[in-house]
């Protein structure tokens, strides 16, 4: 069956292609119909079925016969060491926590939050609490004290699940003491805390509060799986708000199964027995989708990797583990390349390794620039599948769906939207643009299943962030346009579209030109103030290693091609080269802060900033640049 019959599948009859797709899933008590629409604009999913994540993501697979399979690889550089787990082995390891978070009072309902490094044990945290229906919220381990305190507050936790530390390159982090502050400064104090203790660093426990989780099993009964309805939370998970404080992302159990479910086969191509690599982090909604749940719930093996794409040893560690561990799908962030690129340009680490396993290769979390997946390309010979999704939506709102159909691949486009998502592209008064205007990227009300239905104890909030710009649609937050194929062009966020005297240009057609520069690694362009015109367009360069020209002749060259490939309108004179980005820990580059310094704003170190080091190096540019103007 071809994508365009699927696509009309779902338009013709959303009910019962829903229908069809949640046979895919053990349910204790099938649900009578797919959506439930009585509350609209907000909108649910299967919610009078019953069911249970951790059955559908471990415990049928043991009943099928293939307790044998590895389940989980985890491959640590940074500990040198690889270990795997299979089906049997995790389903006794979840039953056996989940039996003792159990008998310390969690049940059905409660909050646990979960702060942990990549290893095993986190997602063995994640399918225990599913396992009872408990709803996990897990805050990316090393976050600062005040962050994880702001999180204990909003949900609650009975329980806080953690590990002595994590390891980077060079460094182990102290979780505990970050832990144990936050707990001090938090209002809510939870029951207790259980432990894990890695050999690199063992942590001091508090007594009565604190356990450790080998000792916490002891002796415990393992616990069954709990039957939920579908529109149980399975998760809560942050995602930073405007206004500082988080917005909390709720999962509901049936949908979010169901989702990614099709997802598996139809984005990703992958099957039971297959193995699958989403290199990113248990703490980002790419680790909850694609690390943990969905290819487990498709019976897959799934790779937890605690490195970096580069210094753990090198530029070539992904290819490594693609050829060791046999990968067929890989899913990666364009930022990790860029980090390959800029270290490897001529890609000669990736020609050592053997990737005869790898099928295609799929990135997601920020644009990903021509210039990157052309470089991929030629490295790998095979396709380079740029989706786009949210947080929010927990799986592809636009993707190129290998599973039905491999379509032509448009490179600066995401493909298509996927079954459940009827993309409109709005100008300020919520009416459809023609193909090749860029406007708001709205998504028409009811969302899929496995999308958010709204936030942690917050409705008002998720109905005006979302919902009340565009009335009938959800708001993505994103600008783009669709060509006349109806392949999407994502191309900023809203608040990255500038406008420069009149014109609304975007600031992701230039960064595709800068990134065309053959000696240009990684980009950013920003818009900042300017009396004349309003905004002005100013790019951030980070070079090759290697490169002969010096960064005035590049900078020269840059404003050159701007100029001769988006025309004079762009008005771009201003950039700079810096060594690097401001980006959070899952890579996306902190553009919205560097616009504040530009314009002298106040503003706030982001909570989720990989090292705050270099937002002093960016202000010294800018600077240089003569921003913050004077008066």
């Amino acid at each position: 069956m071809a994508y365009q019959d699927v696509y009309q599948a779902w338009q013709s009859d959303p009910e019962g292609f829903w229908m069809q797709a949640a046979e895919a899933i053990d349910w204790t008590r099938p649900p009578s119909k797919a959506l439930f629409d009585d509350k609209a604009p907000l909108y649910e999913w299967f919610c009078d079925g019953q069911v249970n994540t951790c059955w559908n993501a471990v415990d049928r697979h043991v009943l099928a016969g293939r307790g044998e399979q590895l389940a989980i690889i985890h491959d640590s550089p940074v500990t040198h060491s690889t270990k795997g787990i299979t089906y049997r082995e995790l389903q006794a390891r979840v039953a056996s926590l989940a039996g003792a978070l159990r008998a310390k009072g969690v049940e059905k309902g409660d909050r646990v939050i979960i702060y942990m490094p990549m290893i095993p044990e986190a997602l063995e945290a994640m399918l225990a609490c599913a396992r009872l229906g408990a709803i996990h919220s897990v805050v990316f381990g090393g976050f600062a004290a005040h962050e994880l305190a702001v999180r204990i507050d909003d949900c609650e936790p009975k329980a806080i699940i953690a590990a002595s530390c994590g390891i980077e390159p060079g460094r182990v982090v102290h979780y505990k003491p970050l832990l144990d502050n936050a707990i001090d400064m938090a209002r809510h104090k939870p029951s207790f805390c259980v432990i894990h203790q890695r050999e690199q660093e063992v942590a001091k426990l508090i007594e009565g509060r604190d356990f450790a989780w080998h000792t916490f099993q002891y002796g415990v009964e393992p616990a069954d799986c709990v039957p939920v309805s579908g529109d149980h939370p399975v998760y809560i998970l942050y995602t930073s708000g405007t206004t500082g404080q988080p917005k909390g992302v709720v999962r509901p159990t049936g949908g979010h199964l169901v989702a990614l479910q099709w997802s598996m086969k139809n984005i990703y191509n992958i099957e039971a027995g297959d193995v699958f690599w989403a290199a990113s982090d248990v703490g980002w909604v790419v680790g909850h989708s694609y690390i943990c749940y969905g290819p487990l719930i498709a019976g897959a093996t799934t790779i937890v990797f605690e490195g970096k794409p580069v210094g753990t040893p090198d530029a070539g560690t992904f290819w490594r583990v693609i050829q060791n561990h046999k990968v067929k799908s890989f899913f990666t962030a364009p930022t990790a390349l860029r980090a390959i690129k800029r270290e490897d340009p001529a890609g000669i680490l990736a020609r050592d390794y053997n990737m005869r396993s790898l099928g295609a290769l799929y990135l997601a979390g920020e644009r990903a620039d021509p210039d990157t997946i052309l470089w991929a390309q030629q490295i790998l010979g095979l396709p380079v599948i740029d989706h786009w999704w949210q947080t929010e939506t927990g799986w592809a709102i636009a993707a190129n769906p290998l599973g039905i159909e491999e379509l032509p691949v448009k490179i600066g486009s995401p493909s298509v939207a996927m079954p459940g998502y009827d993309v409109q592209v709005l100008d300020e008064g919520g009416h459809p643009l023609p193909a090749g205007e860029l406007g708001a990227i709205a998504v028409k009300l009811p969302l899929p299943p496995g999308t958010l239905p709204t936030l942690w104890n917050a409705e008002e909030r998720f109905r005006k962030s979302y919902l009340a710009h565009f009335p009938g649609y959800y708001e993505t937050g994103d600008a783009g346009y669709k060509d006349a194929d109806g392949y999407l062009y994502i191309m900023a966020r809203t608040d990255d579209v500038i406008n420069v005297a009149g014109h609304r240009l975007s600031t992701g057609a230039m960064e595709e030109v800068l990134a065309g520069h053959p000696d240009v690694a990684e980009c950013a362009v920003i818009g900042v103030g300017d009396a004349l015109k309003g905004q002005l367009p100013m790019g951030f360069l980070c070079l090759n290693k290697g490169t002969e020209k010096t960064p005035e002749q590049v900078v020269k060259d840059c404003v050159k091609r701007v100029r001769d490939q988006i025309g004079p309108v762009a008005a771009f004179k201003l950039a700079c080269v810096v060594d690097r980005l401001p980006k959070t820990r899952s890579g996306k580059i902190l553009r919205a802060t560097m616009v504040k310094i530009a314009d002298g704003e106040p503003w706030k170190m982001p909570a989720t900033i990989d090292d705050p080091a270099v937002l002093d190096e960016i202000a010294g540019a800018l600077k240089a640049l003569g921003y913050p103007a004077e008066g």
